[in-house]
């Protein structure tokens, strides 16, 4: 963090209070694939009966 003058001036970590590593979206793709391969099991398997 920098102070120039009244200015306040952060790095886009200080700013986003963390690290961004890209676990969020490894989750939420896994939780897509995981949702569409149950509702794809609903609809097929009483198809197939």
């Amino acid at each position: 963090m920098k102070r120039i003058g009244d200015e306040v001036h952060l790095t886009e970590t200080e700013a986003s209070g963390g690290s961004k590593e890209g676990v969020v979206r490894w989750v939420l793709g896994i939780s897509l694939t995981l949702a569409i391969i149950a509702m794809s099991a609903v609809w097929i398997i009483p198809a197939l009966n």
